[in-house]
């Protein structure tokens, strides 16, 4: 198992604080993989250290599984003033310090003593949100474009789909300020720092032709946000294209992620990719099934059929 970063457990190691999940239960698990006979080559980039066509050619199977990596940008007016990051470099700063990892203070982002904005709503915001009052953040406030769900689930929103409905995680209840319907115009500041984030609310009209609500900015509403940091949590696009994947000339989807067939397997005969790479940004539960789905593609692939079950109903 290759891995580009010093240490191995992806987003479960990096992305995810310890105060959601202690990294004791993630090296238990490598421990483990070690003792079956596993060997993990860290701090090893395939596309730059080690060319995948070398991989290919040397192996009997491959399986891509390097995540959805490509954070969504938000390309408005200042984006490129000191203190506006994207949320994983945040992340992964404070999840390296914590396993005594070091950190260059020219690149550190600490949210200590600073008055704070995340934009987005989703997971990421809510473990940048409980991070930021560990780092003993001034205030800190989380904005969502989209609407605020409702406390309980709708009538249109129906078993087995998952429920649209307002989450409290243990960093809301910390504190911190939530709102909704705001779009993001602009940063401004002076000498290149961050200082005001300028923002409208929104309200929604009636569906397009592809069946989204129109987004109207509500004339009037516009205001400004005293910040020193925003932190980016809107989400990933896609895998990291150059490199790898061009190298290797594997297909991709319309959305940009890694084209499989029903056995995860690439344009490229042993070639399987799963996770993220395939799937798109999703949860860790989807993660492990497509990790054992993959198995099973690379086990039928080998050995010409395969006695592994389907790890889901979708596949």
């Amino acid at each position: 198992v290759y891995e580009k970063n010093d240490r191995i457990g992806g987003l479960l190691r990096l992305g995810i604080p310890d105060f959601k999940l202690e990294k004791t239960v993630v090296q238990r698990r490598v421990d483990q993989m070690e003792e079956e006979g596993i060997t993990f080559i860290t701090n090893t980039y395939i596309g730059k250290d080690i060319p995948i066509k070398s991989l290919i050619d040397e192996n009997d199977a491959v399986v891509l599984t390097g995540g959805s990596t490509i954070p969504r940008n938000l390309p408005v007016d200042g984006r490129e003033l000191e203190g506006v990051h994207f949320a994983m470099d945040f992340l992964t700063q404070q999840n390296k310090i914590n396993s005594g990892g070091r950190v260059d203070p020219s690149e550190r982002i600490s949210a200590e003593g600073k008055r704070v904005v995340i934009l987005g709503g989703g997971d990421t915001g809510s473990d940048c949100l409980g991070t930021a009052h560990r780092q003993g953040a001034e205030i800190v406030h989380q904005l969502e474009l989209l609407p605020r769900p409702p406390e309980e689930r709708q009538d249109g929103d129906m078993w087995p789909n998952w429920p649209m409905t307002l989450r409290t995680s243990s960093s809301h209840e910390e504190g911190g300020i939530r709102d909704y319907n705001i779009l993001t115009k602009k940063f401004s500041g002076e000498n290149s720092q961050l200082e005001k984030l300028h923002g409208v609310r929104l309200e929604w009209g009636e569906p397009d032709e592809n069946g989204r609500p129109k987004m109207i900015e509500i004339e009037g509403s516009e205001f400004e946000l005293e910040a020193d940091l925003v932190l980016l949590a809107m989400g990933f696009l896609h895998p990291e294209h150059e490199g790898m994947l061009t190298d290797a000339g594997i297909e991709l989807d319309g959305r940009g992620n890694v084209a499989t067939d029903e056995n995860k397997m690439t344009n490229i005969p042993g070639v399987f990719a799963a996770g993220d790479m395939s799937r798109g940004q999703s949860l860790v539960v989807w993660a492990l099934a497509e990790g054992r789905e993959a198995a099973r593609g690379v086990d039928q692939y080998l050995m010409g059929s395969s006695t592994l079950p389907r790890s889901a109903s979708t596949y």
